[in-house]
Parts: structure tokens; sequence; C-alpha cells
């Protein structure tokens, strides 16, 4: 084993450099994972041109800020060089990793709600992630690829294990009219998650063009095109309201479009970040009794678990997505691309070379 590695660093707001740092030493309950693919999302592009405050609900650091330099990194898979042999993982077996950690003692975790433990942290925002050639991880977040899916498509796990559990939260029932705002990636794979949990009439809702398309191959029952009538237009689509709406853009004003959209007594589901703070109708929630949820992150041993059976069970799914992968070096250039709205699928990114 290398006593030193190339990892990306991210010091700040445009600035993540290629370095040769040590090789992590896995720990009590660790195993240390050759990373194979690293994916990036919105949360990684918003730091990469606003810096870590950005998004403090990621708990980067416990009194805000974040601990300086770090490995950035959390939707990873790889392979296991050595594990803690009480894992029953050895060396050799792919995985993919939850990257949140959970302490298991806290009230949260006993309700089976790891997302929400008082001390959870994750991996690539708290500490080093999975942006490197190797990382130490701990066990319990690790789950084995099943036989035959490939590593690109395994790449999406952890970001399709989070549109599972914005599913769940949703509470829809069987014949429920769900509809979802947005079909980007975390849109498509809320779509993914409802289609895996149970029998909804499903509309997908975005501006025209490839996105909508994909929501129909993805099983969508019908696309809507967004317009300031929309409220409107899917009461007419579907002869009443929808029973559920779920708001995965995180597009200005899609929130109060959510709650206007919903029938009397309906519930709203917020998954996308809003960059502002919303204005609601709370007038008109309380007197249509409206619940709104939200959902954030997800349970690693539920949710990532039904993220591997989906993506070996649908590899179109992973088709649709899974760009080539690129190197380290490629990583500056790639956030970029996805800030700017530039990739409408998964840019992953291949530390080891392989």
């Amino acid at each position: 084993m290398p006593s030193t590695m190339q990892a990306a660093v991210y010091y700040g707001s445009r600035d993540i450099r290629i370095e040769e740092v040590p090789t992590p030493v896995p720990g009590v309950g660790e195993a240390l994972v050759k990373v194979l693919r690293s994916g990036i999302c919105g949360t990684d592009a918003a730091e990469w041109t606003a810096g870590p405050k950005t998004f403090p609900v990621h708990r980067r650091h416990p009194h805000s800020g974040h601990l300086g330099p770090i490995i950035p990194g959390h939707e990873f898979v790889g392979e296991i060089i050595e594990a803690d042999p009480s894992s029953g993982l050895v060396a050799g077996t792919l995985v993919a990793s939850g990257a949140g950690v959970w302490c298991g003692a806290c009230r949260r975790c006993a309700e089976g709600r790891t997302n929400q433990c008082t001390r959870y942290r994750t991996l690539g925002l708290n500490v080093h992630g999975g942006m490197a050639e190797y990382v130490a991880v701990p066990t319990k977040t690790l789950r084995p690829l099943p036989t035959g899916l490939s590593v690109d498509h395994a790449g999406l796990a952890q970001p399709l294990a989070v549109g599972i559990h914005a599913a769940r939260r949703a509470g829809a029932r069987d014949g429920d009219r769900v509809a979802v705002i947005g079909a980007g990636a975390i849109g498509s794979f809320v779509l993914a998650g409802l289609r895996y949990l149970g029998d909804f009439d499903i509309t997908v809702i975005d501006f025209p063009g490839g996105r909508l398309d994909r929501a129909t191959r993805l099983g969508a029952d019908r696309t809507l095109v967004a317009s300031q009538g929309l409220a409107a237009e899917i009461a007419d689509a579907l002869g009443t309201k929808p029973d559920v709406v779920i708001e995965a853009s995180g597009a200005p004003g899609q929130l109060a479009t959510a709650l206007e959209m919903v029938v009397d007594g309906g519930r709203v589901q917020a998954v996308g970040i809003p960059k502002q703070m919303p204005a609601l109708d709370l007038h008109s929630m309380i007197f249509r009794e409206i619940t709104l949820d939200t959902t954030l992150a997800h349970v690693c041993d539920t949710d990532l678990p039904a993220a591997l059976d989906i993506l070996a069970a649908a590899p179109n799914l992973g088709d649709e997505f899974a760009e080539s992968p690129v190197g380290l070096t490629e990583l500056g250039a790639s956030l970029d691309r996805l800030a700017a709205g530039k990739v409408d699928g998964k840019v992953l990114i291949s530390p080891s070379g392989r």
C-alpha cells in the first residue's frame, strides 16, 4: 500500500487542488476503500462557487464554517482493500458508501431516523471523503454491490438513495395521484423511488426538452410543461388536483406553486433547496389543511440497499445518468459545468484511474 495518494483538496470557493497526501489508515470499525468512482452533486457545485457556508444544514462543522482543507466526495463506490474483520467485508469486495455516519445511540437513531442523528457527519462534507485514490470509511455505511452491477451505475446509488428517502417521506398511498416538479437528477431519482415503492399515477413537470423525455422513459405516466397556469392545467389533465406534490427543483416560486396545485387535505413534499426564502400562503395552507413536509439525505440501512436493488434491476436508469468517468484533474471544469446547468446526467470522477 503506498504511503501517499492523489486527492482533490478543497480550500474554498473555486479553490480545489490536486495534491499528494498521506494514504489514510482505517481505524476500528472502518475499511480502507480504493475509490473507483466519485460523483459530484449540486451541493458540491454550490460550495465550489460560493463557499462552504452556503449549506450550513450539512453541518460541515458544528460551529459553522468548515474544518479547513478537506477532501470532498460523498457519492462514491470502490473496492475494499482491508476492513475491520467484524464487518464481514473482505478484500476485493466492491462496495457503495452511504457517506452519512450516525452514532446509533441518540433518540433519532433509536427511531431509525439515522439521517437526523445528533452527531451526524458526512464523508466529504464534515470529514475527508471519496475524491481521492483511497478513503477510510466506517463499515456500517458500506453495502456490497449486487452481482453484475457496474461501478459506473453504482456511482448513482447514494443520490438515488436520497430520492428514495424523499419518496418515502412524501407519504403517497397506492392509487394516489403524485406530481413531481423538476425532472433533473434529484427529481428523476424521486420518480424512480416512487416507482419502486408503490402504485401511483405520476406526473412530472419541467421545461420542454430532454428532461421530460427522460421522465417518460423512466416511467412517468405523463409529463407537463411548466407554465404560469400549471395548477389549472394539471387539474384538467387529471380530472382533479394531485393528492401529493413533490417539489424537487428548488426553483424560485415552485414551492408556492406546489401548495396551490395540491388537493385540499393533500401533502406537499419539499425536496429542492431554494436559494432564497420562499413566500408561502400560510392562510390558504391552514384553511385547506395542507401537510407540508421536508426531507434530507437518506437512511443508509433502508435507502441505500433499495437504491442498489433498483440500479441492478433497471440498468436503463444507470444508462440515463452515468457519464463516462473523468480524472481528478478535470474536477474543477466538471464543477463549473454543473454550476452552469450544463450537466443533465451524473459526472463521475475516477480517482484511481480505473
